[in-house]
């Protein structure tokens, strides 16, 4: 397995549609690939088999966004190596007195693989519980 710095947007679909994941139209997924801070893929031969994003607004918030492994490979550490690879991204991005919150949604039983990186599930003392919406 080989870890490349880049997500191919017919693997990117694929892999999403591999865990359930709202389809997306080639376009938006292209644009969302494209104007991410970091992309990263984990490969066997030149199938993308692991995938996680950064949208990041180059300040202090990092959104970790697309954690996802195919599911005849999940179980190997490869979300682990594509989470570790994000954040060391952020990390080298620090400037001197910089702190850059990292945020994401888990899917739904997975809370407890992003405790292991030092993630909170919320709401908690600091925060309330995380809300979104999808505009249709």
């Amino acid at each position: 397995m080989e870890y490349r710095e880049s997500i191919n947007v017919d693997d990117y679909q694929n892999l999403r549609e591999m865990v359930g994941w709202l389809k997306l139209t080639r376009e938006q997924a292209e644009s969302g690939i494209l104007h991410s801070a970091y992309g990263i893929g984990c490969y066997e031969g030149n199938t993308m088999i692991g995938m996680a994003r950064i949208v990041w607004d180059r300040g202090y918030i990092a959104y970790l966004s697309d954690v996802v492994v195919s599911p005849q490979y999940q179980g190997r550490g490869i979300g682990k190596q594509l989470v570790e690879k994000t954040m060391e991204y952020i990390k080298s991005q620090l400037k001197e007195g910089w702190k850059i919150k990292i945020v994401l949604e888990a899917a739904k039983g997975k809370e407890g693989f992003y405790r292991k990186f030092g993630f909170a599930e919320r709401p908690n003392e600091q925060g309330g519980p995380g809300m979104d919406i999808w505009i249709k």
